[in-house]
């Protein structure tokens, strides 16, 4: 069966929303496996941390082999690479290093099919305005990990941990027999003769150099950098926050933790879309600016609400998300828009690299301040553990503005 081109983005928003929905079993999980496993808050971030680890290792060759084979050929060995993750978890893993390893397995799947989703796109598109496409493709990925949330809370209510890696192991699964079935091969290969890949491809440095040294690109990617580690820190223990909310208050909201992690997650798909329109309206940068001043507030303020109504956690849980979200298209779509043609491949995996770089720190960081400050059971260590993460969008707000981030893009 084959579709239109103005089809293929709708059904590959289908399948990178059943790719993600391993993305939160762990984060749903962290707090009975840490009882379990007798694990500190650090070897709970670290494990976290091991899915972006699994993901910084793979998506160089990810995006290495599809500037030269088909992307949909990478899209398909990540789906069965982030299943098999999912299943070593849900069957195998018994402590700390089994499960640093199949949650990297589960990594390097997202790798295979999150940018190679979008570059399966953009090899297709005939036509359209693209930086919607990526706005409306980045912004899914909140869908997914809103899924994530809701089945996974789900399973592990009726059926226990095991059953959530074991089942969500369905969802890359069907996004691979979605990719497979629906679309169709590209008419001329990007490449031909054997394929050699060399550790100048996997990680080409001298362009990305290049990439650094156009500092309206690379401010691009700074941001993202400090937008990723604030955003998986926040999404990798806020079920675990909630969870402390609950013991501090003495009172349950009438969601679940997981369930209503979920939920909130979801607000972050308009942000992210609308969050585009805006930048290009008012200036992506002035936008970015405003949104990590705003977001770092937020998040330092739904730290120390633990203790007051549930109502008011809720509301700033919703306003943390809606802001952490609100400049992830513009960022992407900016770097797209900005860097220049001949290195555009380099510094879209470059992009990738550093902002789940960014990932893979902040929930281990998260995780060693709580061990650090106190434990998870003290609210100062819950608003020092928010602050070292919001800390990084303020910090790069004050180097880029210094480094005439702004006038740099502008001119370009």
């Amino acid at each position: 069966m084959r579709l239109q081109s103005a089809g293929y983005t709708p059904l590959m928003l289908l399948a990178q929303s059943c790719a993600l929905l391993g993305f939160a079993c762990y984060a749903v999980v962290l707090t009975p496996l840490q009882d379990a496993w007798h694990l500190s808050n650090l070897q709970s971030g670290l494990i976290a941390s091991a899915f972006f680890f699994g993901y910084m290792l793979a998506v160089p060759l990810a995006t290495a082999l599809t500037d030269r084979i088909d992307a949909r050929k990478v899209y398909l060995v990540g789906g069965l690479s982030a299943s098999s993750g999912l299943l070593g978890m849900g069957l195998f893993a018994d402590g700390f290093f089994s499960a640093l390893f199949f949650m990297a397995i589960n990594g390097a799947g997202l790798a295979g099919t999150y940018m190679p989703g979008l570059k399966i796109l953009s090899d297709r598109m005939k036509g359209g305005e693209l930086t919607r496409h990526i706005a409306f493709y980045t912004a899914f990925f909140g869908i997914g990990t809103g899924l994530s949330y809701l089945c996974s809370g789900w399973i592990l209510n009726f059926f226990g941990w095991r059953y959530v890696f074991s089942v969500i192991a369905l969802g890359p699964l069907v996004a691979f027999f979605l990719v497979w079935l629906f679309i169709p091969r590209l008419e001329q290969d990007k490449w031909s003769g054997p394929i050699h890949i060399r550790l100048n491809d996997l990680f080409p440095t001298d362009k990305w150099k290049l990439v650094l040294q156009d500092k309206a690109a690379s401010g691009f990617i700074f941001g993202y950098t400090a937008h990723t580690l604030e955003l998986f820190a926040s999404r990798s223990w806020i079920v675990a926050f909630f969870g402390f909310c609950a013991w501090v208050s003495g009172t349950e909201f009438w969601l679940t933790a997981t369930t209503l992690a979920g939920v909130i997650n979801f607000f972050g798909v308009p942000s992210s879309i609308l969050g585009n329109e805006i930048a290009l309206r008012v200036g992506r940068q002035n936008w970015i600016c405003f949104v990590m001043l705003v977001s770092a507030v937020l998040g330092i303020t739904l730290a120390c609400s633990t203790g007051q109504a549930w109502w008011l956690i809720i509301s700033l849980a919703i306003g943390h998300t809606v802001f952490i979200m609100a400049d992830s298209a513009t960022l992407t779509a900016g770097l797209v828009i900005t860097a220049q043609e001949n290195i555009k491949g380099a510094a879209m995996g470059l992009h990738s690299l550093m902002g789940f770089g960014g990932g893979l720190l902040g929930p281990a960081i998260f995780g060693y301040v709580l061990d650090l400050s106190g434990s998870r059971t003290s609210q100062f260590s819950w608003v020092c553990a928010y602050i070292a993460i919001v800390i990084w969008g303020v910090i790069f707000i004050i180097y880029e503005r210094r480094s005439g981030w702004i006038r740099r893009v502008g001119k370009a």
